[in-house]
């Protein structure tokens, strides 16, 4: 044994100081790898649909009715089990409905109670006493312990679990109670989340989704296009901020910035009604529903107008200072004859559908007028300076990153940069060539540089590169020849609106292909797989989410509105747990009130992706691989004590 090893031993021999202690720690470990593969839940492209999200998550994407199913067999009805789900997933809204019917609400609250605590059991089954005891809610957990622990002292188990229950009705804390144990059950059902990105964008509240997040209590985060661009607008990337106020005023959802964020955008409606009075706006109406009245809708297309046109002149800027990006086919202002109302692309003259431009020098078409600079002055004040935006941003830096690698699944937003024969792009940043896994890790550590490099270049560069994942061709979030916004808002003929995707679209049927990113990125083998976000699954037109025998999983979410006519579905979440992986399909939502009232799930198909041939345990996880090495150590220190080449402490 050399010295190094010895050093490392005599390290964890602080940890475990006596044979005792860590011979102790290999039978829990090796007790807890025998254990059944905790339940991870993948969620996508959840686009600021809050109410979707949020019962999707209550529900464990058919989870929590699984269970139900599997406690109380054919020992209880349909509507029975329809009901017993739906108070789980709003335990108090569900009680306030049952109140006003129920006319002997003492034997409800103890034939429900009878029902979760068996629940409970269940769920907790998988897990170990010291997991279980951490997630039990504050107030009830030394009760909730005595009911979901076997105690094989106790002769008239019965009696025993009568007396409690019956006490907590007398008190009148059976509807507390019961929220706990409902929320036990939530919380015990999926053991991981993982999200696929984008968060953020046309629908009304990401920020409550952000909020339900931090609360979590296991979860990462791969970032998705949409979050990018907020995260470069909270860094204070000034093309980003645009960016983020077009995309809320497209969707009437300024609200967001307003009220959600605090950040004031009375400068900037004060600007756009005074320069663009008496302008329809024609090419800037509001997609999708909202809830503005005729004044609100007159004033928003306004804003809208108006930060569109900053947003291209920043977008200017920022690739003529950024050669690097290799985007200067995307600057257009300097191709439009303002006095025609013409723009002339690739050769061709196209009529302009607005040619209203009061704020653009022809001789210097990138130059914001004063009001512009001092209106995103104050608008990147309010977003760097914003603490609840900055403490949203700091949680995606935490539990977020551009993809992940766990249990044997690759997860991504996007795609990965690729050329024609299905091999790697080569994709120049800041004068350094990246290809495939490098290409990830470089924009990862420019993104967080962006937020925290001390250096003003690097911390520059960081933020450039932000709007640079979100738009570039060679971004593995965006993916496509161009990003058209420009063409879509002034040029009525459809063939410039075109966005042309990279080869990665055409190339995911090819199982080869398929390897070659698995591979690059360190996973071999028919057990791994490609969870893949941002790719809507139109189903209306006989696509499928599963490619390649299940090798790639496309799982976008579906929750925003404004794609559901497109897909024929509200989308796809996908389940992992030990027996194997399913994917859920997932009919539109309506309301909580009346998923709540019609005891509604949103999950109308499940499809079984891969059954495992036997139950997955916490050994063939990643922490199961941990745990071994863990053992591994702990056997050697084990040797070490009896060879006389560690002492046990006294």
């Amino acid at each position: 044994m050399n010295a190094m090893e010895i050093k490392l031993l005599q390290r964890l021999a602080e940890i475990y100081p006596t044979i005792a202690a860590a011979s102790t720690e290999i039978i829990n470990l090796q007790s807890i790898m025998n254990l059944p593969k905790g339940t991870e839940h993948f969620i996508t492209d959840i686009h600021g649909e809050y109410e979707a999200f949020s019962h999707v998550l209550r529900n464990g994407s058919g989870s929590v009715k699984k269970k139900i199913d599997d406690v109380f067999g054919h020992t209880l009805s349909y509507a029975d089990k329809k009901s017993l789900a739906t108070l789980i997933y709003y335990p108090r809204e569900k009680m306030t409905i049952i109140k006003k019917k129920e006319e002997h609400i003492h034997d409800w609250y103890k034939i429900t109670l009878y029902r979760l605590i068996e629940v409970c059991k269940c769920v907790a089954s998988k897990y170990t006493r010291s997991k279980v005891r951490k997630a039990l809610p504050e107030d009830f957990s030394y009760i909730i312990e005595e009911l979901i622990t076997e105690k094989a002292e106790i002769l008239d188990k019965g009696a025993y679990y009568e007396a409690i229950i019956s006490t907590i009705i007398d008190i009148g804390r059976a509807e507390e109670f019961i929220e706990a144990l409902c929320t036990l059950i939530k919380r015990l059902v999926v053991d991981r989340l993982h999200i696929l990105g984008d968060i953020y964008d046309r629908g009304p509240a990401p920020h409550s989704i952000m909020d339900r997040l931090v609360r979590y209590h296991s979860l990462d985060i791969q970032w998705g296009n949409h979050d990018i661009v907020w995260m470069g607008a909270a860094a204070g990337q000034m093309a980003c901020i645009a960016t983020v106020i077009r995309n809320s005023a497209r969707y009437g959802n300024l609200d967001i910035l307003e009220d959600g964020y605090g950040i004031n955008m009375l400068p900037l409606a004060t600007f756009a009604i005074e320069t663009y009075k008496g302008d329809p706006c024609e090419s800037f109406k509001i997609h999708g529903k909202n809830a503005y009245n005729y004044s609100e809708n007159r004033v928003n297309v306004k804003m809208h107008k108006a930060i569109a046109v900053i947003q291209f002149k920043l977008e200017g800027q920022l690739i003529k200072r950024r050669p690097e990006f290799h985007m200067e086919n995307r600057l257009l202002l300097d191709k439009v004859d303002y006095e025609k109302g013409t723009i002339t692309l690739d050769g061709k003259n196209y009529e302009l559908l607005d040619t209203n431009f009061p704020t653009i020098d022809p001789k210097d078409p990138y130059a914001l007028t004063q009001e512009e600079a001092e209106i995103m002055d104050r608008l990147c004040a309010g977003f760097v300076n914003c603490k609840r935006l900055q403490s949203h941003m700091q949680f995606l830096l935490n539990k977020g990153n551009l993809y992940k690698v766990y249990n044997g699944n690759l997860m991504y937003h996007g795609c990965v940069p690729m050329n024609e024969d299905g091999s790697f792009k080569t994709v120049e940043v800041y004068g350094q060539k990246y290809s495939g896994r490098v290409l990830y890790d470089v924009l990862e550590s420019y993104v967080r540089k962006g937020f925290f490099a001390i250096d003003p270049e690097e911390r520059e560069r960081g933020r450039d590169i932000m709007w640079f994942i979100w738009s570039s061709p060679d971004s593995p979030l965006f993916g496509k020849e161009k990003m058209a916004t420009y063409e879509r808002y002034f040029i009525k003929d459809p063939e410039t609106h075109v966005e042309i995707k990279n080869p990665y679209y055409n190339l995911i049927d090819k199982e080869k292909v398929l390897d070659t990113i698995l591979e690059g990125f360190g996973l071999y083998g028919e057990d791994s797989h490609i969870i893949n976000g941002h790719m809507p699954v139109r189903l209306s037109k006989g696509e499928s989410p599963m490619r390649c025998n299940g090798k790639l999983l496309i799982i976008d979410g579906g929750f925003c509105k404004a794609y559901q006519k497109q897909t024929g579905i509200a989308g796809y979440t996908l389940i992992y747990n030990s027996y194997g992986m399913t994917l859920v399909a997932h009919d539109p939502f309506s309301s909580t009130e009346e998923a709540i009232a019609r005891e509604m799930d949103i999950h109308s198909d499940r499809i079984m992706v891969k059954k495992s041939d036997r139950r997955l345990l916490v050994g063939d996880t990643d922490n199961g691989a941990q745990m071994k090495e863990r053992i591994q150590e702990l056997e050697e220190l084990l040797k070490a004590y009896r060879n006389g080449t560690i002492k046990e402490a006294e």
